[in-house]
């Protein structure tokens, strides 16, 4: 092989690299999705990591003329790498100033307890204990979370949180109409995490006043999945007006 030769499996390499990353992907979820949940994000992490890096390398290579009989292959690589830099990317902006906490409640005094989520649970899921610091730390990073009330009925609210549960696709694993409160799981799109929601419903003189609490059964922060899902569920039930009764 002569010199000028050589160069050529240098993008060779990248590109199978590239490829194999792609495809590690898809097998990540379903090492998260079968169970092994931290195996299988780590795994997911590297992979995202390794595609940014990759792709960073094949546009410098790119644009050298030393490879420009080879563009297309770098470019080819560029294309299968991209998908996990933008997974990479997406996961480094959305990260924000998030607490490490997975407990999120409107009630910050008296938050809603679980009754049937228990027994959902694994052994190896997170607590459903209240811990102080994390409700200080919810405190802290979203004072706007408060307890959502409404001019409808307690009875009204009861049936309307339920509709609105089942419009935001959530499984509703547990209710007790007298008592005004449910219990659901809410299961994430990609990686299939199952998130137990309680919503509680007092009457009031006015009215009603709904509590939600949401609580990840894996992992020590949820990146504010948690009060993002609190947050749809309020403003879902507020869209509709009508039948206040």
């Amino acid at each position: 092989m002569t010199d000028h030769q050589r160069p050529a499996r240098l993008p060779t390499l990248l590109f199978y690299f590239s490829a194999i990353l792609l495809l590690t992907l898809p097998l990540a979820v379903l090492v998260v999705r079968s169970g092994h949940w931290q195996q299988g994000l780590l795994l997911y992490a590297l992979a995202c990591l390794l595609a940014a890096i990759t792709a960073l390398v094949l546009t410098v290579l790119s644009v050298l003329p030393r490879y420009r009989q080879q563009r297309k292959r770098l470019l080819t690589g560029l294309a299968c790498a991209l998908p996990g830099t933008l997974l990479f990317l997406s996961v480094v902006a959305g990260r924000g100033d998030y607490p490490a906490i997975h407990d999120i409640t409107t009630d910050l005094s008296d938050p809603p307890t679980f009754s049937h989520a228990p027994s959902l649970r694994g052994p190896d899921s997170n607590p459903l204990d209240i811990k102080p610091d994390s409700l200080g730390a919810q405190q802290d990073a979203y004072p706007d979370l408060q307890s959502l009330r409404s001019e409808r009925s307690a009875n009204n609210a009861f049936r309307h949180a339920l509709a609105v549960a089942d419009k935001l696709g959530w499984e509703v694993t547990w209710q007790d109409a007298d008592a005004w409160r449910f219990e659901a799981v809410d299961t994430t799109a990609i990686m299939a995490f199952k998130d137990d929601i309680a919503v509680r419903i007092r009457s009031t003189s006015d009215g009603s006043v709904i509590d939600l609490r949401s609580v990840s059964r894996v992992g020590v922060g949820d990146i504010g999945a948690n009060a993002k899902r609190i947050r749809a569920f309020q403003t879902t039930f507020a869209e509709d007006q009508g039948g206040q009764l």
